[in-house]
C-alpha cells in the first residue's frame, strides 16, 4: 500500500486532479516534472504534485531518506516533499508549498460502505477461523469475500502496474 508502492499517492493524485503523480514504479527526471508544473501554470492553475515516500527521480540511486536507518536496518523515508519543494521553486521561479499527509490525515470518517464491508470481512474471518483455515487471510474480490493464502497475498510486494499509472499520467502537465 505504501513505502515502496505508489497506490496511496496515485489514488490521492487522480482523486485530487494532481498535475503530477510521482511514484516509486515510475521514475521520472525532476526536469520533466518542472515541466508538467510549469504546464499546468501557464494554462492559469496552481499546479498541484502528489509524491509517494520512496519515490526516486531518474539518476537517483535509492528514494531520499536523510535520516539514517530504522531499527530494522531499512532507510528511513521521508523528506522527499520538501526535497521536491526546493527543488521545483528553484527550477521554475513558481512559490511552492509543501504539504505532508500524516497517518492521521490518511484517514477519515468511515463511510456505510466501509462499515459494511467491515462486518462482512469479520464474518468471513470468524468462519475461518471455525472452520480451521489457517495460514488464510479474507480479502474482497470483486463484490465477494473470499479466502486467500497468506503467501499469495503478502509473498510479493504488489506495484502500481504501467497501464495504471499511464491512466492518471494522461492528464499529466
Amino acid at each position: 500500500m505504501g513505502r515502496n508502492a505508489g497506490w496511496i499517492a496515485l489514488h490521492a493524485g487522480m482523486a485530487a486532479g494532481a498535475h503530477a503523480i510521482l511514484i516509486p514504479e515510475h521514475p521520472v527526471t525532476f526536469d520533466q516534472v518542472a515541466m508538467w508544473v510549469v504546464s499546468a501554470r501557464d494554462r492559469g492553475r496552481a499546479p498541484l504534485v502528489v509524491v509517494a515516500e520512496a519515490f526516486a527521480a531518474v539518476g537517483q540511486e535509492a528514494p531520499y531518506s536523510p535520516r539514517g536507518l530504522d531499527t530494522f536496518g531499512r532507510p528511513r523515508l521521508g523528506g522527499i516533499g520538501l526535497l521536491l519543494e526546493a527543488k521545483l521553486q528553484a527550477m521554475t521561479g513558481i512559490e511552492t508549498r509543501a504539504t505532508v499527509l500524516g497517518h492521521i490525515q490518511r484517514g477519515g470518517e468511515p463511510t456505510a460502505y466501509d462499515r459494511v464491508l467491515a462486518t462482512r470481512l469479520g464474518i468471513a474471518a470468524v468462519e475461518a477461523a471455525a472452520d480451521g483455515n489457517w495460514g488464510t487471510m479474507v480479502a474482497l474480490r470483486g463484490t465477494d469475500i473470499v479466502p486467500v493464502g497468506l503467501e499469495e497475498a503478502v509473498g510479493t510486494l504488489k506495484v502500481v502496474p504501467e497501464h495504471r499509472y499511464r491512466e492518471a499520467a494522461a492528464l499529466f502537465g
